[in-house]
């Protein structure tokens, strides 16, 4: 055998080179933490399809995300879990200003004011169907009545003191109409992070649950609003247009199935992008690990790098506590 010029083994060789030439890190400031808040006081209602993850009223909430910003974890994605009485097929409730997601927005900011709040904005979680938006009576979602609405949701939540509200509801043109609708009630400095790239998946079943949404137990068809798994480059004018219309950040949900995506995404616009490492990945990994399939933590340390290596500078996780004890821990 010939000498070897080049040895890429060289670099692998030992610990400290290995850390050395290591082309990505992961850090607890990557993370950002899904909390469900419920009604109710000292709650915490664990989760069967999320194992791991509870439902937690308000003083609770206060209590965990406390906990984990000395983790050092310091943003946090809230979603409400309505009561079944809200639920209408208008959505009303969506646009209260005392419903359970801005009560707890006020609560947290004025228990924690450094705790980043990013508040999810889309009308599943109040309405009768559990669709993202307003339907006819064919049960098509209509665009611009849900446009109207979600400008509403979007200013309560601004006003509850939130940092950044997040459409994740797919309409056409929704972000440039909040955007205007913020800017002209004065919530400049209120982002928006915008679900650019949400797709019909299936990888969603458990967190429907979590949030009680209507036919939690099957699947709700949204592939007239959510993109199609198999399109890539409708990705990427979406991501273009929620950009040149105000968007700061951009979100591809699921994660690891459409890590292309979030590639093409970051390369192209340059915009801070998120990965959403969702119910059902989070789940997959929980449910091979009780059988022994896999080791939990190895698996989720190379799933959040496998994320970052793709142009994610943050993941959405339901697992970022966990991630933090073992980046603590390495």
């Amino acid at each position: 055998m010939l000498p070897l010029a080049t040895r890429l083994r060289r670099n692998r060789q030992s610990a400290w080179v290995r850390a050395l030439s290591r082309e990505h890190n992961l850090h607890t400031d990557d993370l950002i933490w899904p909390v469900f808040i419920c009604e109710g006081s000292d709650q915490r209602i664990a989760i069967d399809a999320l194992p791991g993850v509870s439902r937690l009223s308000i003083d609770t909430a206060i209590h965990e995300i406390g906990a984990a910003l000395h983790e050092g974890i310091r943003a946090f994605a809230l979603f409400p879990v309505v009561p079944a009485p809200l639920k209408t097929a208008d959505a009303a409730e969506a646009v209260n200003a005392d419903n359970l997601l801005c009560r707890a927005v006020r609560a947290i900011k004025s228990a924690l004011p450094d705790a980043g709040l990013i508040c999810d904005v889309a009308l599943d979680p109040y309405t009768a169907d559990g669709h993202d938006g307003l339907t006819d009576a064919a049960g098509y979602v209509l665009n611009d009545k849900t446009v109207a609405v979600l400008v509403e949701q979007a200013r309560v939540l601004a006003a509850a003191g939130c940092d950044f509200v997040a459409p994740s509801d797919m309409m056409d043109g929704r972000i440039g109409a909040i955007r205007a609708h913020l800017d002209d009630a004065g919530f400049t400095q209120t982002g928006i992070i915008s679900y650019t790239a949400k797709y019909a998946s299936a990888f969603y079943g458990p967190f429907r649950a979590a949030v009680g949404a209507a036919s939690a137990g099957k699947p709700i068809d949204k592939s007239s609003y959510q993109l199609s798994p198999a399109n890539r480059a409708e990705a990427l004018r979406e991501a273009a247009q929620d950009a040149d219309e105000g968007a700061d950040m951009l979100i591809v949900k699921p994660g690891l199935p459409y890590l292309d995506v979030l590639s093409d995404i970051k390369q192209s616009l340059g915009l801070p992008t998120l990965a959403y490492h969702v119910s059902g990945e989070y789940a997959m990994l929980k449910a091979a690990a009780a059988v022994g399939a896999l080791d939990y933590d190895r698996a989720l340390l190379e799933t959040m790098l496998c994320f970052k290596r793709a142009g994610a500078d943050a993941v959405i996780t339901y697992a970022a506590r966990d991630v933090a004890r073992l980046l603590r821990a390495a």
